[in-house]
């Protein structure tokens, strides 16, 4: 074995992670050329993003480097880049708007509060292995929601970047008081934003084709692309200097950094915040973890890796405690870092290691470099970023194949621009509850005959089949419950009505794997009500696991018989032969 090819042996430190276990030389050049290529475009990004959630922009940078070595500790993917994204930023700024004033000790101590609550939630969920609570929100949902916050956010960084007064939570309101204050645009602040907000999405849109053109290898030009942002941003601050945009012409800069590395302190929350702010850190904690999730999984396949839904859980609960301890605010997975990680060579989470130790010395030495950056230019820079999270293939797609979804994508990404952001998600999860149990609720049932000359029985509807006048068979293609039990009644009664010789009623339910107590005592109801009109209920392919519990429950006494094996078998003993 060569050096470069040592591993930890075998039964090493059970405390460490997986990962580090085993890990090798080479992965560690690789890991160190990711983890410096995503604290380029990191820096910016925590600045921006900070400023976003109403926060001095320090603090994106305290929450860019704990947040990173505890994911490594306990997360499960190997790329994946945890540290403040746009989303939870707006929704850390929409969760304490009601409660304290931007820029105040209250603000910044509430959002820290916020971490608190979402990486204690993440953590117990994740101990507690519900890992599918990624499932709770649908693909429509969250592409409605993220298309919303994007667009929200896109409006709200008009104010920075044209250095006009406005005010509102929700687009409409933003688009009028950005109308009512347009008399007091910043000439200097309109064209230095304009500027680079044309030269961030050039670069984005053609930055990587023309390096490709004069011979820079795709993946190569790609890199250089994706970092085009911190050039920008390191121009925009030598054009202050040089020009002193910010003492001459009013362009508001970034001011002040703290220098040096966040205290570690947590200060114990009344319990009336905690009240007041534990269902908003669930939705912050919930939406971050359904995207860092998507996001990773799709990274993982690319290299025929796995992640673990349960160890995400746990990996961005402890991100978001870490966060909170060194006086930062909500994090999760981003999108657009993980995938500069992923394509800048990460091979383990220790490129996040890399990349908080650089982020580290940042802020111990190099944070006058950016004291004069506009805000202007973090307000293109996320405007650019955002503006690559709107979706508009999924409702295009969902309107081909399920208005429904395509109702759940539109009434989300509506309500986000137009009452807020919890109030939008809210009307998704009710959209998709409300479209689910409408469908539960009108059950497919199918009228059944036999294929000619077979042992098979299909719908009459879309087959050539043989029908007997007294034996009906019916097919149920839905679990049987509270909301759709007395549809089935009523469809059953219907098809009766249709055949008045019916002497037996065979329902096949091999498509049911559940019935509640309400249904099951309507097919007692039904049972009885049958019986004195001569007509027998007999059941057929009836699944073990639901045949058990109406055994167990007593739900199968006075049946003519046992539940039939198969359709055929009932078939025949019904006098229906082939």
């Amino acid at each position: 074995m060569t050096e470069a090819n040592r591993v930890v042996p075998a039964g090493g430190p059970r405390w460490l992670p997986a990962w580090l276990q085993q890990y090798r030389r080479e992965q560690a050049i690789q890991d160190g050329i990711a983890g410096l290529v995503v604290t380029v475009l990191l820096v910016p990004q925590s600045l921006a993003y900070a400023m976003l959630a109403g926060l001095p922009p320090h603090v994106g940078m305290y929450a860019s480097i704990l947040p990173l070595l505890a994911y490594a500790a306990f997360g499960s993917s190997m790329t994946l880049a945890v540290g403040p994204v746009a989303v939870a930023s707006l929704m850390t700024a929409s969760a304490l708007a009601p409660f304290a004033a931007q820029g105040s000790p209250e603000y910044l101590s509430l959002a820290i509060l916020l971490a608190v609550l979402g990486g204690l939630q993440l953590m117990v969920l994740g101990i507690l292995r519900l890992g599918f609570v990624a499932n709770l929100l649908s693909h429509s949902v969250i592409s409605g929601f993220v298309t919303g916050s994007a667009l929200l956010i896109a409006i709200g960084q008009l104010k920075p970047l044209l250095g006009v007064p406005a005010q509102g939570h929700t687009a409409v309101e933003l688009l009028l008081s950005l109308l009512a204050s347009f008399q007091k645009l910043q000439p200097a602040t309109v064209a230095l934003g304009l500027l680079a907000m044309l030269l961030l999405w050039s670069s984005r849109r053609f930055l990587a084709d023309l390096l490709a053109w004069i011979g820079v290898s795709s993946r190569t030009a790609d890199l250089l692309a994706k970092l085009a942002p911190m050039i920008i941003v390191l121009l925009s601050v030598g054009a202050v200097a040089v020009w002193q945009l910010d003492s001459r012409h009013g362009v508001a800069v970034v001011g002040t950094i703290p220098q040096g590395l966040p205290s570690l302190q947590l200060s114990w929350p009344a319990r009336e915040q905690l009240t007041s702010l534990f269902l908003p850190a669930f939705m912050i904690a919930l939406v971050g973890f359904v995207e860092s999730v998507s996001v990773a999984q799709s990274l993982a396949i690319k290299r025929g890796q796995r992640i673990d839904p349960n160890a995400e859980l746990r990996g961005l609960g402890a991100g978001n405690l870490a966060s909170a301890l060194s006086g930062g605010f909500p994090v999760t997975g981003g999108f657009a870092r993980s995938v500069v990680n992923f394509a800048a060579g990460a091979q383990t989470p220790m490129a996040g290691v890399i990349s908080a130790a650089l982020m580290s010395l940042v802020l111990l030495g190099l944070t006058g470099l950016f004291e004069r950056l506009p805000l202007a230019v973090l307000a293109a820079t996320i405007i650019v970023a955002v503006l690559g999270l709107v979706d508009l293939a999924t409702p295009r797609h969902a309107w081909q194949y399920d208005r429904a979804d395509a109702l759940a994508w539109a009434g989300t990404a509506l309500g986000v621009l137009g009452l807020g952001v919890e109030a939008g998600i809210g009307i998704g999860v009710a959209l998709s509850a409300g479209t689910f149990l409408w469908r539960a609720s009108r059950p497919h049932i199918a009228v059944l005959g036999r294929l000619a000359g077979t042992e098979h029985f299909r719908n009459e509807q879309r087959f050539q089949v043989e029908t007997q006048p007294h034996l009906l068979i019916m097919r149920i293609d839905e679990n049987l419950f509270f909301a759709n039990s007395a549809a089935v009644l009523d469809r059953i009664e219907a098809e009766l009505a249709k055949r008045p010789a019916t002497r037996d009623l065979l329902l096949v339910l091999s498509s049911v794997s559940h019935i509640d107590l309400t249904a099951a005592e309507a097919l007692e109801r039904l049972h009885a009500d049958l019986g004195a009109r001569g007509i027998v209920l007999h059941l057929a392919e009836v699944k073990g696991p639901v045949l058990d519990r109406l055994k167990h429950a007593g739900r199968l006494r006075g049946l003519a018989h046992e539940p039939f094996v198969s359709v055929h078998s009932a078939a025949q003993a019904l006098g229906q032969h082939p």
